[in-house]
Protein backbone atom coordinates (compact mmCIF):
# COMPACT_ATOMS: atom_id res chain seq x y z
CA UNK A 1 0.00 0.00 0.00
CA UNK A 2 1.37 3.64 -0.97
CA UNK A 3 2.62 5.72 2.50
CA UNK A 4 0.10 8.48 1.31
CA UNK A 5 -0.42 11.59 3.66
CA UNK A 6 -3.63 10.67 5.09
CA UNK A 7 -2.28 7.39 6.07
CA UNK A 8 0.75 9.47 7.82
CA UNK A 9 -1.78 11.58 9.36
CA UNK A 10 -3.78 9.19 10.81
CA UNK A 11 -1.55 7.42 12.28
CA UNK A 12 0.12 10.41 13.96
CA UNK A 13 -3.33 11.01 15.44
CA UNK A 14 -3.08 7.71 16.96
CA UNK A 15 -0.04 8.07 18.35
CA UNK A 16 -0.92 11.27 20.36
CA UNK A 17 -3.98 10.03 21.27
CA UNK A 18 -2.47 7.06 23.10
CA UNK A 19 0.46 9.57 24.23
CA UNK A 20 -2.34 12.01 25.80
CA UNK A 21 -4.44 9.07 27.06
CA UNK A 22 -0.95 7.72 28.82
CA UNK A 23 0.09 11.10 30.15
CA UNK A 24 -3.34 11.50 31.82
CA UNK A 25 -2.38 8.82 33.50
CA UNK A 26 1.64 9.69 34.90
CA UNK A 27 2.85 8.69 37.75
CA UNK A 28 0.73 6.86 38.85
CA UNK A 29 -0.84 2.78 38.64
CA UNK A 30 -3.81 2.15 36.54
CA UNK A 31 -7.31 2.32 38.58
CA UNK A 32 -7.97 -1.09 38.80
CA UNK A 33 -4.20 -0.81 41.31
CA UNK A 34 -6.87 0.55 43.75
CA UNK A 35 -9.31 -2.57 44.11
CA UNK A 36 -8.98 -5.35 46.98
CA UNK A 37 -6.48 -8.01 46.28
CA UNK A 38 -6.54 -11.64 48.05
CA UNK A 39 -3.10 -11.58 50.52
CA UNK A 40 -1.62 -14.79 50.33
CA UNK A 41 1.79 -16.23 52.53
CA UNK A 42 4.25 -18.89 51.97
CA UNK A 43 2.47 -22.18 53.11
CA UNK A 44 4.40 -23.65 56.56
CA UNK A 45 4.36 -27.42 57.70
CA UNK A 46 7.78 -27.60 55.58
CA UNK A 47 8.37 -31.73 57.04
CA UNK A 48 5.11 -32.38 55.54
CA UNK A 49 6.56 -33.02 52.24
CA UNK A 50 9.32 -35.09 50.64
CA UNK A 51 11.34 -32.09 50.24
CA UNK A 52 11.00 -30.69 53.61
CA UNK A 53 11.89 -34.21 54.98
CA UNK A 54 15.15 -34.70 53.07
CA UNK A 55 16.73 -31.21 53.64
CA UNK A 56 15.31 -31.27 57.20
CA UNK A 57 17.89 -34.38 57.21
CA UNK A 58 20.58 -32.81 55.57
CA UNK A 59 20.48 -29.47 58.29
CA UNK A 60 20.86 -31.77 61.16
CA UNK A 61 23.64 -30.40 63.46
CA UNK A 62 24.36 -27.41 61.43
CA UNK A 63 23.03 -25.24 63.96
CA UNK A 64 21.57 -21.87 62.19
CA UNK A 65 24.04 -22.23 58.91
CA UNK A 66 22.64 -22.39 55.70
CA UNK A 67 23.17 -24.80 52.51
CA UNK A 68 23.90 -23.96 49.27
CA UNK A 69 25.98 -25.45 45.82
CA UNK A 70 25.94 -23.02 43.10
CA UNK A 71 25.17 -24.41 38.85
CA UNK A 72 27.11 -22.42 36.47
CA UNK A 73 26.38 -24.75 33.62
CA UNK A 74 23.34 -22.95 31.59
CA UNK A 75 21.52 -26.81 30.39
CA UNK A 76 21.61 -27.44 34.64
CA UNK A 77 20.27 -24.64 35.59
CA UNK A 78 16.87 -25.25 33.28
CA UNK A 79 17.11 -29.45 34.30
CA UNK A 80 17.35 -28.16 38.26
CA UNK A 81 14.02 -25.89 37.60
CA UNK A 82 12.12 -28.66 36.20
CA UNK A 83 13.16 -31.27 38.75
CA UNK A 84 12.89 -28.85 41.75
CA UNK A 85 9.16 -28.48 40.27
CA UNK A 86 8.31 -32.21 39.44
CA UNK A 87 9.86 -32.90 42.94
CA UNK A 88 7.14 -30.12 44.59
CA UNK A 89 3.91 -31.14 46.55
CA UNK A 90 2.37 -28.33 48.25
CA UNK A 91 3.61 -25.08 46.58
CA UNK A 92 5.94 -23.17 44.18
CA UNK A 93 6.87 -19.36 44.17
CA UNK A 94 8.11 -17.78 41.28
CA UNK A 95 9.40 -14.26 40.83
CA UNK A 96 11.07 -13.27 38.09
CA UNK A 97 12.06 -10.50 35.65
CA UNK A 98 11.80 -12.26 32.31
CA UNK A 99 9.81 -15.46 31.67
CA UNK A 100 9.99 -16.25 27.78
CA UNK A 101 7.45 -18.18 26.09
CA UNK A 102 10.38 -20.17 24.26
CA UNK A 103 11.77 -23.51 24.24
CA UNK A 104 12.73 -23.36 27.63
CA UNK A 105 9.65 -22.06 28.73
CA UNK A 106 7.62 -24.42 27.51
CA UNK A 107 9.59 -26.89 29.23
CA UNK A 108 9.00 -25.02 32.62
CA UNK A 109 5.61 -24.68 32.35
CA UNK A 110 4.95 -28.33 31.25
CA UNK A 111 6.21 -29.38 34.56
CA UNK A 112 4.33 -26.52 35.92
CA UNK A 113 1.05 -28.00 34.90
CA UNK A 114 1.77 -31.53 36.27
CA UNK A 115 2.73 -29.92 39.30
CA UNK A 116 -0.68 -27.87 39.35
CA UNK A 117 -2.71 -31.25 38.36
CA UNK A 118 -1.35 -33.06 41.21
CA UNK A 119 -2.51 -30.16 43.61
CA UNK A 120 0.27 -27.44 44.32
CA UNK A 121 0.02 -24.19 44.87
CA UNK A 122 1.88 -21.73 41.80
CA UNK A 123 2.13 -18.09 42.51
CA UNK A 124 3.98 -16.27 39.87
CA UNK A 125 5.12 -13.09 39.89
CA UNK A 126 6.56 -11.64 36.81
CA UNK A 127 7.95 -7.56 35.82
CA UNK A 128 7.27 -7.10 32.36
CA UNK A 129 8.47 -4.06 31.39
CA UNK A 130 11.59 -6.11 28.72
CA UNK A 131 8.56 -8.70 27.51
CA UNK A 132 8.70 -9.26 23.96
CA UNK A 133 6.11 -10.79 21.63
CA UNK A 134 4.94 -14.49 22.89
CA UNK A 135 5.47 -13.67 26.60
CA UNK A 136 1.85 -12.88 26.84
CA UNK A 137 1.03 -16.42 26.85
CA UNK A 138 2.82 -16.88 30.69
CA UNK A 139 -0.14 -14.95 31.87
CA UNK A 140 -2.72 -17.35 29.89
CA UNK A 141 -2.36 -19.26 33.06
CA UNK A 142 -3.80 -17.17 35.66
CA UNK A 143 -7.06 -18.57 34.03
CA UNK A 144 -6.12 -22.30 35.48
CA UNK A 145 -7.32 -22.68 38.67
CA UNK A 146 -3.80 -24.11 40.01
CA UNK A 147 -1.83 -21.13 39.15
CA UNK A 148 -2.18 -17.08 40.58
CA UNK A 149 -0.42 -14.62 38.18
CA UNK A 150 0.94 -11.40 39.15
CA UNK A 151 3.14 -8.50 37.59
CA UNK A 152 4.70 -5.84 39.24
CA UNK A 153 4.54 -1.97 38.32
CA UNK A 154 2.22 -3.25 35.09
CA UNK A 155 2.61 -1.42 31.62
CA UNK A 156 -0.70 0.17 30.63
CA UNK A 157 0.38 -0.41 26.82
CA UNK A 158 -0.16 -4.43 26.93
CA UNK A 159 1.03 -4.61 23.32
CA UNK A 160 4.37 -4.84 22.36
CA UNK A 161 4.87 -2.40 19.74
CA UNK A 162 7.82 -0.25 20.25
CA UNK A 163 6.78 2.87 19.31
CA UNK A 164 3.57 2.87 21.71
CA UNK A 165 5.59 1.03 24.67
CA UNK A 166 8.44 3.53 24.35
CA UNK A 167 5.61 6.38 24.26
CA UNK A 168 4.19 4.91 27.67
CA UNK A 169 8.39 4.99 29.07
CA UNK A 170 8.71 8.48 27.67
CA UNK A 171 5.74 10.19 29.24
CA UNK A 172 5.82 7.96 32.41
CA UNK A 173 8.51 7.79 33.01
CA UNK A 174 8.52 8.68 36.76
CA UNK A 175 6.78 5.22 37.58
CA UNK A 176 7.65 2.65 34.76
CA UNK A 177 11.40 2.86 35.08
CA UNK A 178 11.21 1.36 38.43
CA UNK A 179 11.34 -2.28 37.63
CA UNK A 180 11.44 -5.60 39.58
CA UNK A 181 14.79 -7.65 38.77
CA UNK A 182 14.61 -10.23 41.12
CA UNK A 183 14.85 -14.29 40.10
CA UNK A 184 13.58 -16.48 42.84
CA UNK A 185 12.12 -19.97 42.92
CA UNK A 186 11.31 -21.41 45.86
CA UNK A 187 9.52 -24.96 46.16
CA UNK A 188 7.50 -26.27 49.48
CA UNK A 189 9.05 -23.57 51.10
CA UNK A 190 11.79 -26.15 51.84
CA UNK A 191 14.27 -25.53 49.05
CA UNK A 192 15.30 -22.26 46.56
CA UNK A 193 16.99 -21.46 43.26
CA UNK A 194 18.64 -17.94 43.07
CA UNK A 195 20.57 -16.19 41.53
CA UNK A 196 20.54 -13.87 37.91
CA UNK A 197 19.22 -16.45 35.40
CA UNK A 198 15.38 -15.53 33.58
CA UNK A 199 13.41 -17.97 32.44
CA UNK A 200 14.31 -18.14 28.65
CA UNK A 201 16.64 -20.33 25.87
CA UNK A 202 19.62 -17.72 25.82
CA UNK A 203 19.67 -17.89 30.01
CA UNK A 204 19.91 -21.43 29.99
CA UNK A 205 22.62 -21.62 27.20
CA UNK A 206 20.58 -23.67 24.65
CA UNK A 207 19.76 -20.68 21.83
CA UNK A 208 22.69 -21.41 18.99
CA UNK A 209 22.62 -17.49 17.92
CA UNK A 210 23.37 -16.04 21.39
CA UNK A 211 24.26 -17.40 24.90
CA UNK A 212 24.63 -15.79 28.36
CA UNK A 213 26.40 -17.75 31.21
CA UNK A 214 25.49 -16.91 34.33
CA UNK A 215 25.09 -18.76 38.20
CA UNK A 216 22.52 -20.09 40.22
CA UNK A 217 22.46 -21.53 43.85
CA UNK A 218 20.23 -23.82 45.20
CA UNK A 219 19.96 -23.16 48.59
CA UNK A 220 18.17 -24.82 51.75
CA UNK A 221 18.08 -24.14 55.34
CA UNK A 222 16.85 -21.27 57.28
CA UNK A 223 17.42 -19.13 54.65
CA UNK A 224 14.95 -20.47 52.73
CA UNK A 225 11.94 -19.34 55.00
CA UNK A 226 13.58 -16.11 54.80
CA UNK A 227 13.25 -15.54 51.04
CA UNK A 228 9.95 -16.94 51.01
CA UNK A 229 9.27 -14.10 53.20
CA UNK A 230 10.19 -11.78 50.52
CA UNK A 231 8.56 -13.39 48.13
CA UNK A 232 4.95 -12.41 49.98
CA UNK A 233 6.33 -9.32 51.06
CA UNK A 234 6.60 -8.23 46.78
CA UNK A 235 3.64 -10.48 45.85
CA UNK A 236 1.24 -8.71 48.64
CA UNK A 237 2.60 -4.94 47.81
CA UNK A 238 1.31 -2.45 46.33
CA UNK A 239 2.86 -2.03 43.40
CA UNK A 240 2.11 -5.80 42.47
CA UNK A 241 -1.36 -6.20 40.52
CA UNK A 242 -2.65 -9.73 39.57
CA UNK A 243 -3.02 -10.05 36.29
CA UNK A 244 -6.62 -10.80 35.29
CA UNK A 245 -7.47 -7.00 36.63
CA UNK A 246 -4.51 -5.66 34.45
CA UNK A 247 -4.69 -8.13 31.04
CA UNK A 248 -7.91 -9.73 31.04
CA UNK A 249 -7.62 -10.58 26.86
CA UNK A 250 -4.40 -12.44 27.91
CA UNK A 251 -5.87 -14.56 31.01
CA UNK A 252 -8.68 -15.39 29.70
CA UNK A 253 -10.24 -19.05 29.42
CA UNK A 254 -9.68 -18.74 25.59
CA UNK A 255 -6.51 -17.66 26.11
CA UNK A 256 -5.69 -20.59 28.29
CA UNK A 257 -6.84 -22.83 25.83
CA UNK A 258 -4.96 -21.78 23.06
CA UNK A 259 -1.72 -21.53 24.94
CA UNK A 260 -2.47 -25.85 26.23
CA UNK A 261 -3.37 -26.34 22.72
CA UNK A 262 0.16 -25.02 21.41
CA UNK A 263 2.23 -26.82 24.66
CA UNK A 264 0.41 -30.33 23.68
CA UNK A 265 1.41 -30.09 20.08
CA UNK A 266 5.02 -28.51 21.31
CA UNK A 267 5.23 -31.58 24.03
CA UNK A 268 4.42 -33.88 20.92
CA UNK A 269 7.47 -32.44 18.68
CA UNK A 270 9.69 -32.70 21.78
CA UNK A 271 8.41 -35.95 22.43
CA UNK A 272 9.25 -37.61 18.35
CA UNK A 273 12.16 -35.87 18.27
CA UNK A 274 13.77 -37.68 21.29
CA UNK A 275 14.91 -34.24 22.52
CA UNK A 276 13.73 -34.84 26.07
CA UNK A 277 14.74 -38.19 26.65
CA UNK A 278 18.47 -36.30 25.43
CA UNK A 279 18.47 -33.81 27.97
CA UNK A 280 18.18 -36.08 30.87
CA UNK A 281 20.97 -37.94 31.33
CA UNK A 282 22.03 -35.20 34.09
CA UNK A 283 20.09 -34.70 37.47
CA UNK A 284 21.48 -31.62 39.09
CA UNK A 285 18.69 -31.00 41.35
CA UNK A 286 18.03 -35.11 42.44
CA UNK A 287 21.61 -35.25 43.37
CA UNK A 288 21.61 -32.89 45.67
CA UNK A 289 18.77 -34.01 47.11
CA UNK A 290 19.70 -37.41 47.63
CA UNK A 291 23.36 -35.95 48.71
CA UNK A 292 24.90 -37.36 45.49
CA UNK A 293 25.96 -33.71 44.78
CA UNK A 294 26.48 -31.98 48.59
CA UNK A 295 25.84 -29.03 49.60
CA UNK A 296 28.29 -26.68 51.34
CA UNK A 297 27.21 -25.33 54.76
CA UNK A 298 27.54 -22.15 56.40
CA UNK A 299 26.51 -18.16 57.20
CA UNK A 300 24.19 -17.09 54.83
CA UNK A 301 22.53 -13.14 54.19
CA UNK A 302 20.45 -12.37 52.60
CA UNK A 303 20.25 -8.54 50.81
CA UNK A 304 17.31 -7.29 48.81
CA UNK A 305 15.50 -4.11 47.98
CA UNK A 306 12.00 -3.63 48.92
CA UNK A 307 9.37 -3.84 46.40
CA UNK A 308 8.76 0.11 46.76
CA UNK A 309 12.42 0.79 46.00
CA UNK A 310 11.38 4.27 44.87
CA UNK A 311 10.08 5.52 48.19
CA UNK A 312 12.69 3.63 50.32
CA UNK A 313 15.47 5.90 47.89
CA UNK A 314 13.65 9.10 48.31
CA UNK A 315 12.85 8.34 52.13
CA UNK A 316 9.64 8.51 51.84
CA UNK A 317 8.67 4.73 52.36
CA UNK A 318 10.73 2.18 55.22
CA UNK A 319 12.56 -0.19 53.43
CA UNK A 320 16.16 -2.03 52.24
CA UNK A 321 18.03 -0.75 49.65
CA UNK A 322 20.63 -3.98 49.19
CA UNK A 323 23.72 -1.53 47.55
CA UNK A 324 24.43 -0.34 50.98
CA UNK A 325 25.13 -3.79 52.30
CA UNK A 326 27.79 -4.68 48.99
CA UNK A 327 29.19 -1.27 49.56
CA UNK A 328 29.52 -1.93 53.37
CA UNK A 329 31.39 -5.04 52.45
CA UNK A 330 33.41 -3.81 49.58
CA UNK A 331 34.47 -1.43 52.34
CA UNK A 332 35.98 -3.49 54.26
CA UNK A 333 37.90 -5.86 51.59
CA UNK A 334 41.47 -5.70 53.02
CA UNK A 335 43.02 -8.17 49.94
CA UNK A 336 41.02 -8.80 47.59
CA UNK A 337 37.98 -7.60 45.45
CA UNK A 338 36.74 -10.08 42.40
CA UNK A 339 33.29 -8.63 40.32
CA UNK A 340 32.22 -10.24 37.76
CA UNK A 341 28.94 -8.27 35.94
CA UNK A 342 27.61 -8.00 32.36
CA UNK A 343 27.31 -3.84 33.14
CA UNK A 344 29.75 -1.87 34.98
CA UNK A 345 28.76 1.85 35.57
CA UNK A 346 29.86 2.87 38.93
CA UNK A 347 27.90 5.18 41.27
CA UNK A 348 30.02 8.03 43.04
CA UNK A 349 30.02 6.11 45.94
CA UNK A 350 30.91 2.97 44.45
CA UNK A 351 34.52 4.38 43.09
CA UNK A 352 34.75 6.07 46.39
CA UNK A 353 34.66 2.23 47.97
CA UNK A 354 36.95 0.94 45.00
CA UNK A 355 39.04 3.93 45.66
CA UNK A 356 39.61 3.09 49.19
CA UNK A 357 40.16 -0.46 48.92
CA UNK A 358 43.55 0.63 46.32
CA UNK A 359 44.52 2.81 48.50
CA UNK A 360 44.46 -0.14 51.33
CA UNK A 361 46.61 -2.38 48.85
CA UNK A 362 43.46 -4.59 47.87
CA UNK A 363 43.98 -5.78 44.60
CA UNK A 364 41.06 -5.50 43.01
CA UNK A 365 39.85 -7.45 39.66
CA UNK A 366 36.32 -7.13 37.41
CA UNK A 367 35.23 -9.30 34.53
CA UNK A 368 32.58 -7.14 32.30
CA UNK A 369 31.59 -7.68 28.77
CA UNK A 370 33.29 -6.32 25.78
CA UNK A 371 32.26 -4.05 23.13
CA UNK A 372 31.19 -7.14 20.88
CA UNK A 373 29.75 -9.24 23.27
CA UNK A 374 27.88 -6.41 25.22
CA UNK A 375 23.68 -7.11 25.04
CA UNK A 376 23.38 -3.48 25.69
CA UNK A 377 25.34 -1.33 23.80
CA UNK A 378 24.06 1.28 26.25
CA UNK A 379 24.92 -0.19 28.97
CA UNK A 380 28.36 0.19 27.54
CA UNK A 381 28.35 3.35 26.33
CA UNK A 382 28.38 4.21 30.47
CA UNK A 383 30.86 1.90 30.98
CA UNK A 384 33.69 3.48 28.83
CA UNK A 385 34.01 6.69 30.78
CA UNK A 386 35.43 4.67 33.73
CA UNK A 387 38.47 2.69 31.97
CA UNK A 388 41.06 5.32 32.23
CA UNK A 389 40.16 6.25 35.81
CA UNK A 390 40.42 2.84 37.17
CA UNK A 391 43.40 1.82 35.19
CA UNK A 392 45.20 4.68 36.74
CA UNK A 393 43.88 3.56 40.17
CA UNK A 394 45.68 0.45 39.89
CA UNK A 395 42.32 -1.60 39.24
CA UNK A 396 42.47 -4.48 36.31
CA UNK A 397 40.18 -5.09 34.00
CA UNK A 398 38.99 -7.79 31.44
CA UNK A 399 36.25 -7.90 29.47
CA UNK A 400 34.64 -11.27 27.81
CA UNK A 401 35.25 -11.95 24.08
CA UNK A 402 31.75 -13.00 21.94
CA UNK A 403 33.67 -15.69 20.80
CA UNK A 404 35.32 -18.03 23.41
CA UNK A 405 38.50 -19.99 22.45
CA UNK A 406 37.79 -22.23 25.25
CA UNK A 407 34.67 -23.27 27.09
CA UNK A 408 36.21 -23.47 30.01
CA UNK A 409 34.28 -21.77 32.90
CA UNK A 410 31.77 -20.41 30.74
CA UNK A 411 28.93 -22.65 31.40
CA UNK A 412 28.51 -23.73 27.86
CA UNK A 413 28.22 -26.73 27.05
CA UNK A 414 30.85 -28.61 24.84
CA UNK A 415 27.89 -28.73 21.32
CA UNK A 416 27.24 -25.19 22.40
CA UNK A 417 30.66 -24.00 22.88
CA UNK A 418 31.47 -22.93 19.28
CA UNK A 419 28.17 -21.72 18.36
CA UNK A 420 26.76 -18.03 18.54
CA UNK A 421 27.80 -15.79 20.91
CA UNK A 422 29.08 -15.08 24.33
CA UNK A 423 27.99 -12.79 26.80
CA UNK A 424 28.01 -12.45 30.91
CA UNK A 425 25.03 -12.32 32.59
CA UNK A 426 26.41 -13.70 36.23
CA UNK A 427 26.45 -11.59 39.02
CA UNK A 428 29.34 -12.28 41.61
CA UNK A 429 31.41 -10.67 44.23
CA UNK A 430 33.76 -12.02 46.26
CA UNK A 431 35.48 -10.63 49.33
CA UNK A 432 39.12 -11.20 50.18
CA UNK A 433 38.45 -14.85 48.97
CA UNK A 434 36.11 -15.28 52.04
CA UNK A 435 33.02 -13.96 51.07
CA UNK A 436 30.47 -14.07 48.06
CA UNK A 437 27.54 -12.51 46.83
CA UNK A 438 25.65 -14.63 44.37
CA UNK A 439 22.21 -12.31 42.92
CA UNK A 440 20.75 -10.57 40.48
CA UNK A 441 22.16 -6.74 40.93
CA UNK A 442 24.57 -5.45 38.49
CA UNK A 443 27.43 -3.38 38.82
CA UNK A 444 25.45 -0.55 37.62
CA UNK A 445 23.42 2.67 38.70
CA UNK A 446 20.14 1.09 37.43
CA UNK A 447 19.93 -1.69 39.52
CA UNK A 448 21.35 0.51 42.60
CA UNK A 449 18.18 2.73 41.73
CA UNK A 450 15.55 1.68 39.39
CA UNK A 451 15.27 -1.74 39.62
CA UNK A 452 14.46 -3.85 42.87
CA UNK A 453 17.51 -6.45 43.04
CA UNK A 454 17.51 -9.72 45.74
CA UNK A 455 21.08 -12.03 45.92
CA UNK A 456 23.02 -13.85 49.52
CA UNK A 457 25.46 -13.05 50.98
CA UNK A 458 27.86 -15.90 51.80
CA UNK A 459 30.59 -16.72 54.51
CA UNK A 460 32.44 -19.72 52.80
CA UNK A 461 35.95 -19.67 51.23
CA UNK A 462 35.00 -22.81 49.79
CA UNK A 463 32.11 -21.03 47.34
CA UNK A 464 34.38 -17.84 47.19
CA UNK A 465 37.39 -20.00 45.59
CA UNK A 466 34.58 -22.10 43.10
CA UNK A 467 33.74 -18.55 41.77
CA UNK A 468 37.35 -17.35 42.08
CA UNK A 469 38.56 -20.22 39.56
CA UNK A 470 35.34 -19.43 37.30
CA UNK A 471 36.63 -15.93 36.90
CA UNK A 472 40.11 -17.25 35.89
CA UNK A 473 38.99 -19.15 33.40
CA UNK A 474 36.94 -16.93 31.61
CA UNK A 475 39.60 -14.06 32.26
CA UNK A 476 42.65 -16.07 30.20
CA UNK A 477 43.50 -14.64 27.15
CA UNK A 478 41.97 -17.23 25.00
CA UNK A 479 38.74 -16.23 26.51
CA UNK A 480 38.81 -12.31 27.52
CA UNK A 481 40.60 -8.72 26.67
CA UNK A 482 42.92 -7.25 29.23
CA UNK A 483 42.38 -3.79 28.92
CA UNK A 484 45.57 -1.77 29.94
CA UNK A 485 46.87 1.70 29.77
CA UNK A 486 49.89 2.04 27.37
CA UNK A 487 52.00 4.78 26.99
CA UNK A 488 52.05 6.14 23.35
CA UNK A 489 54.73 8.04 21.63
CA UNK A 490 53.47 11.42 22.33
CA UNK A 491 53.65 10.99 25.80
CA UNK A 492 49.51 10.37 25.99
CA UNK A 493 47.68 7.11 27.45
CA UNK A 494 45.78 4.68 25.45
CA UNK A 495 43.94 2.26 26.36
CA UNK A 496 44.79 -1.53 24.44
CA UNK A 497 42.98 -4.42 24.36
CA UNK A 498 44.90 -7.54 24.40
CA UNK A 499 43.53 -11.14 23.63
CA UNK A 500 44.69 -14.61 22.13
CA UNK A 501 44.28 -15.36 18.46
CA UNK A 502 45.38 -18.48 16.99
CA UNK A 503 47.84 -19.45 19.94
CA UNK A 504 49.57 -15.72 19.69
CA UNK A 505 48.90 -12.52 21.61
CA UNK A 506 47.48 -10.15 19.93
CA UNK A 507 47.21 -6.12 20.67
CA UNK A 508 44.42 -4.12 19.64
CA UNK A 509 44.28 0.05 20.55
CA UNK A 510 40.88 0.45 18.74
CA UNK A 511 38.45 -1.43 21.08
CA UNK A 512 37.53 -4.72 19.59
CA UNK A 513 33.61 -4.28 18.05
CA UNK A 514 31.33 -6.17 15.69
CA UNK A 515 31.41 -3.50 13.23
CA UNK A 516 32.12 0.21 12.40
CA UNK A 517 28.64 1.52 12.59
CA UNK A 518 28.53 -0.62 16.34
CA UNK A 519 31.58 1.63 17.40
CA UNK A 520 30.32 4.90 16.23
CA UNK A 521 27.03 4.11 17.60
CA UNK A 522 28.19 3.60 21.21
CA UNK A 523 30.73 6.69 20.87
CA UNK A 524 27.63 8.51 20.17
CA UNK A 525 25.88 7.32 22.93
CA UNK A 526 28.58 7.77 25.24
CA UNK A 527 28.49 11.43 25.11
CA UNK A 528 24.95 11.33 26.23
CA UNK A 529 23.93 11.67 30.61
CA UNK A 530 22.79 8.36 30.47
CA UNK A 531 24.74 6.86 33.72
CA UNK A 532 21.44 6.92 35.53
CA UNK A 533 19.23 5.44 33.80
CA UNK A 534 21.94 2.40 32.88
Amino acid sequence: MPDSLATRTALYRLLLSVAFSIVAGCTSLPPVATQPKSVTSALNDVLDTGLGKSFNVLAIGRGGDSGFRMISTGLDGLTARLEMIDASQRSLDIQLYIFRADNSGNLVVHALLRAADRGVRIRVLVDDGETVSGDERILALAAHAGFEVRIYNPLRYRGHKRALRGAEFLFDKARVDYRMHNKLMVADNAVAIIGGRNIGDQYFQIDPQSQFGDDDLVVAGPIVQRLSGVFDEFWNAPIVIPAQSIDKRHTSDRALSEYLTMLDEYRQRLASSGAQARGQSKHPFADIVSGKAPLHWGPVEMVYDSPDKKGTNSGTAPGRVISKALIKQAEAVSTELLVVTPYFVPSPDELAALKGERERHARIRILTNSLKAAPSVEAHSGYMHYRVPLLREGVELHEVRASLGSASGSGEGKEMATRGTYALHAKLFVFDRRIAFVGSMNFDERSKHLNTEIGLMITSPELSSEIAGRFDALTTPANSYAVTLSDAAKGHQHLTWTTEQDGQLVHFETEPAKNAWQRAKVKFLSALPLDKEL
